[in-house]
C-alpha cells in the first residue's frame, strides 16, 4: 500500500489526514496518509526510514519546516528562496523538498477574491514567523510595490525583511494604524485569532476602499480580524482555502492524480473543526 505522512510535534490537531483521506477515497486510490508525531531530535532517523522506502513522501509542519532543509537531498529554488519546506517527495531514495504554502496562499485568494492583486501597490503582513515566508514571497512575485511587515517583536520582522529582500518594510504591531493607511490588502500570518483571540487596538479604518483582508487562521473560520473587515465593508477571505489548496500539489506528487478542492470537502473540514 502506498503511504504518505504529515509530521510535526505535536500533530494530533492536523486536519491534513482528513483532507488527503477524503481524496484517496474519492479517487479510489489504495493509499494511506498518516499523522506521525516526530520530535525534533528524531527527525533525522524518521527521514532515514523514508529514504529506505517507508513512505512516498509527506507534509512537514511546525516545528520542522526550516530544520528539515538540512536533512534533504534536494530543495527546489522556490522553497530555498522562502526558507522553508512543507512538502517532501521520495524520488527513489532521494528526498526532494518543496513549499506548497506559496501556491495555497495565492490559489485561495485567486478563488476567493478574483482580481485581488490587480493594481495592488501596498500590502500589510501581520506576523513574521514561518508562515509569513511563503506569503511574502507570493506578494513579491505578484509585484506588490510596498509590503509592511509588522510583528510583535520588530527585530524578527527586520531579520526576515533583510533575508528576503525587496520592498519589505518591517515594524511593530503598534505601527499598524500609520503603516496601513491606504493599503489595499491585509493578511494575518500569526496565531492571533485562534480560539477567538484578537489583536488589541488594531483598526482597519485606514484601508483604502475595496481592500481585501485575509487570515491564515481557520479555527474559528471567521476570526475577529475578518469580522471587523466585513463590518467595515471590506472583502474578506478565510484561511481554510489556503489549507486545502496547499494540499493539492503534494497529493498529486505522491499518488499520481490531481484532486479537486470541492465545496463538499470544505464542509467536511468545517464540520470536523467545530467543537
Amino acid at each position: 500500500m502506498n503511504k504518505a505522512f504529515v509530521i510535526g510535534h505535536p500533530i494530533a490537531h492536523s486536519k491534513s489526514p482528513l483532507i488527503h483521506g477524503s481524496w484517496l477515497a474519492e479517487l479510489g486510490i489504495d493509499g494511506v496518509y498518516e499523522p506521525i508525531d516526530v520530535a525534533p531530535e528524531a527527525l533525522g532517523d524518521f527521514l532515514a526510514g523514508v529514504r529506505a522506502g517507508s513512505h512516498l513522501g509527506g507534509n512537514v509542519t511546525i516545528p520542522h519546516k526550516e530544520s528539515v532543509m538540512d536533512l534533504l537531498d534536494e530543495i527546489d529554488p522556490l522553497a530555498r528562496r522562502i526558507g522553508a519546506v512543507n512538502t517532501i517527495v521520495n524520488r527513489h531514495g532521494q528526498l526532494y523538498g518543496t513549499n506548497t504554502d506559496y501556491e495555497g496562499f495565492l490559489a485561495n485568494l485567486d478563488a476567493g477574491a478574483p482580481g485581488w492583486d490587480r493594481g495592488l501597490t501596498h500590502a500589510v503582513v501581520l506576523g513574521a514567523g514561518g508562515a509569513a515566508r511563503a506569503v511574502l514571497v507570493g506578494l513579491l512575485d505578484r509585484g506588490v510595490g510596498r509590503i509592511d511587515l509588522l510583528n510583535r517583536s520588530p527585530e524578527r520582522a527586520e531579520a526576515l525583511a533583510r533575508e528576503l529582500g525587496g520592498p519589505i518594510h518591517p515594524g511593530g504591531l503598534a505601527d499598524f494604524g500609520r503603516r496601513a493607511e491606504g493599503a489595499g490588502f491585509v493578511i494575518n500570518t500569526s496565531a492571533v485569532g485562534m480560539g477567538g483571540t484578537a489583536f488589541a487596538g488594531l483598526e482597519l479604518s485606514g484601508l483604502r476602499q475595496g481592500a481585501v483582508v485575509t487570515d491564515i487562521v481557520y479555527t474559528p473560520l471567521i476570526t475577529p480580524l475578518l469580522r471587523e473587515a466585513r463590518d467595515r465593508g471590506f472583502a474578506s477571505v478565510d484561511g481554510l482555502g489556503m489549507l486545502l489548496h496547499q494540499a493539492v500539489p503534494g497529493f498529486a506528487a505522491w499518488f499520481g492524480q490531481r484532486p479537486e478542492v470541492s465545496t463538499a470537502l470544505r464542509e467536511k473540514i468545517l464540520a470536523a473543526s467545530r467543537p
